[in-house]
């Protein structure tokens, strides 16, 4: 297919879709020709056919690149798009400098080789997580693959691993840390539906966060019972009814920066002082958490500290917490994915794009927007 998608006996050859930074401060983003020999005893090679675009695949994919300054060349088949990097954000790209990169998280697709201790996998649908998946083919160890439910497609199988996990990681991190119920932001997210969706399946209080009258609809009509608008004037007091009705101690927080992690621990530190029988100058013994995971804001993260002093705010990174719960534990929670994947963990995608259309300008600046609702489905076979 176009010369590119081609099969011989031992080698397969495809393309994969690269993100480099220059030196000049420049993003280019390009397909590179990639030929591939057999896999190894406990390896397959899957055609992938569906892979999303996820918010954690945007900064590898596009860095801090100014989406305004977007230029496309190339030809139809092999497009190139290019965009300028201000200078000012050039200091975090330091480790990356010049380097070719494989973007995607996450996919799925079908076997088409499988060495000799995983020969029974040859042909079956799939879902795979480790990365370099924006491309025609990837090789990887089975065991970094799950079977598809009978029935299932691969763009059902495509989001079976960032957003699922994730989502049952902070109700883990939550039970295990012994707090009794949670706060998300940018809840409608595809991602928030799913915890809502679980939560309710597990009897677990969730207080969401939106930025809409129309995102807080999305998680009402799926059975959502605590819904707070960013936006509203009384905002930071449905905040605080809401945690002290849920006793909330802990969030997970996706936008970052600003002072919406500062108005959660202001909430939680209220609720905490509602009954309270007597004063302290260090404020409440609640130990309150609140974890970033994203950075749909990238302004500083603004802490007044006007919340005690029993409290933390970190990072959270799926990877790091799969490893930490053990192999085992972990697989447990990808089995229940595989057990509801259309159903809890159904994802939706606004459009479906070939290896050549992710890297059209309009499609480019689309995905970029990670507005609520609309998901890019990138499938390499097309």
């Amino acid at each position: 297919i176009c010369g590119e998608n081609t099969m011989s006996d031992t080698q397969l050859h495809g393309l994969e879709l690269r993100s480099t930074v220059t030196s000049e401060g420049q993003l280019i983003l390009n397909l590179e020709p990639v030929t591939m020999d057999e896999p190894g005893p406990d390896e397959v090679i899957v055609q992938v056919e569906a892979s999303p675009i996820n918010p954690s695949d945007l900064g590898l994919l596009l860095g801090p690149a100014d989406m305004a300054t977007l230029v496309a060349s190339g030809t139809p088949e092999r497009p190139v798009l290019t965009a300028t990097i201000p200078p000012a954000r050039m200091g975090m790209m330091k480790p990356r400098l010049d380097a070719s990169m494989a973007v995607g998280n996450e996919g799925a697709g079908t076997v088409v080789r499988a060495g000799a201790n995983v020969a029974g996998m040859l042909g079956k649908k799939v879902g795979m997580f480790g990365g370099s998946m924006y491309a025609t083919y990837r090789k990887l160890l089975a065991r970094d693959c799950s079977p598809l439910p009978e029935g299932a497609t691969s763009a059902d199988g495509a989001s079976m691993f960032v957003n699922p996990l994730t989502a049952l990681a902070m109700v883990e991190t939550m039970k295990r840390e012994g707090h009794v119920a949670l706060v998300h932001t940018a809840a409608a997210s595809n991602l928030g539906q799913m915890l809502n969706k679980i939560c309710l399946a597990d009897d677990v209080l969730l207080v969401n966060i939106v930025r809409s009258a129309e995102q807080a609809q999305i998680l009402k009509d799926i059975g959502a019972k605590y819904v707070v608008d960013s936006t509203s004037e009384t905002f930071q007091a449905d905040l605080t009814d809401a945690v002290t009705e849920t006793k909330a101690t802990i969030a997970f927080d996706a936008i970052g920066g600003g002072r919406l992690a500062n108005s959660i621990l202001h909430a939680m530190e209220a609720a905490a002082n509602r009954n309270a029988k007597e004063y302290s100058r260090y404020g409440s013994s609640t130990f309150k958490q609140v974890y970033i995971y994203g950075g749909l804001d990238l302004r500083p993260t603004e802490l007044d500290r006007g919340f005690g002093l029993s409290w933390s705010v970190s990072g959270f990174l799926l990877t790091p917490f799969l490893q930490k719960i053990g192999l085992e534990a972990a697989l447990g929670l990808r089995q229940r994915v595989a057990r509801e994947l259309t159903t809890t963990f159904a994802s939706h995608y606004t459009s479906t794009l070939s290896l050549a259309e992710a890297l059209h300008p309009d499609h480019a600046r689309a995905y970029a927007r990670k507005a609520t609702g609309e998901k890019y489905l990138i499938n390499p076979s097309l």
